[in-house]
């Protein structure tokens, strides 16, 4: 499924990015000037521009900022529960609002079964600060990730090319985040570690695995395919484990259980059904 593949490319950029001496911070924002430039080169159409497409540009950007702030102030695994574990429940939240589509109750099992394998198997081998103020900036962030998901399955939904949506998304995000980029430091591009890591970032995690996931999204409820994006997680602990030789808790592998079992039952094909409809 092209949604698991968008989020296992995804799950790879942890360990990628440990081959870059750079902040974390400087090394998202170059991955997506990068990413959002391949897809506006190879998709944009100037007919596609639309207000709701750069509003989508807009929170893509502002997403980024908002998950490093929240990370910088409340610890990086309570940050990464909170805004990757908030996206499906907010993306489910919004489709119903604007879209009439109502959740099903197989849907809401298998996003508290995914959301809670994740949260245990990234806070089970460690605790982390829960500072109000970076808990709500996580909170925005899960918003703003699910606002720009549900921004382009509507768009592609009306008739609009899936790769064209996404190229004028994350395009539009790119020169966003330039400045960021140069604010930040751009120093590690001018060496081979640095320029390769932000140039596979950039052009797999980003521009391949979001062409994965707006096409997923033609046939993919949203909802559904947010909950099937956290397969990020635990692809990068998988990865952590194999290749960087790190070591999960006992309980963090009941976690990565629980996960899992969320997102076989996410994937599982159902029908929509619309709100106020008979079941």
């Amino acid at each position: 499924m092209r949604i698991v593949a968008a989020a296992v490319l995804w799950g790879t950029a942890g360990t990628a990015g440990t081959f870059a001496a750079a902040g974390s911070v400087s090394l998202a924002a170059a991955r997506l000037v990068i990413g959002g430039a391949v897809l506006a080169l190879l998709f944009v159409r100037t007919r596609a521009l639309s207000r709701d497409l750069l509003f989508g540009a807009a929170c893509v950007a502002a997403y980024q900022l908002c998950f490093f702030a929240a990370v910088d102030r409340t610890g990086v695994a309570i940050g990464t529960v909170v805004a990757i574990g908030s996206g499906p429940i907010f993306t489910g939240l919004l489709s119903w609002t604007l879209d009439r589509t109502a959740p099903s109750g197989r849907w809401l099992a298998a996003t508290v079964a995914a959301v809670a394998g994740c949260a245990v198997l990234v806070l089970g081998g460690g605790d982390g600060g829960a500072e109000p103020g970076g808990v709500a900036l996580a909170l925005l962030g899960g918003l703003l990730y699910a606002t720009y998901a549900v921004t382009a399955a509507r768009a592609i939904d009306r008739g609009v090319g899936s790769d064209t949506v996404m190229g004028t998304m994350f395009g539009g995000a790119a020169v966003l985040m330039l400045p960021v980029l140069l604010l930040s430091g751009a120093d590690f591009l001018a060496t081979p570690s640095g320029l390769l890591t932000a140039l596979y970032l950039g052009a797999a995690t980003t521009a391949l695995a979001y062409v994965l996931y707006g096409r997923g999204l033609r046939t993919t409820p949203v909802a559904t395919a947010a909950t099937l994006a956290l397969a990020e997680p635990a692809v990068a602990a998988l990865l952590g484990v194999a290749v960087l030789s790190e070591r999960l808790a006992p309980l963090s592998w009941a976690g990565l259980a629980l996960l899992a079992a969320g997102l076989i039952v996410a994937a599982l094909p159902e029908r929509r059904v619309p709100l106020g409809s008979a079941a």
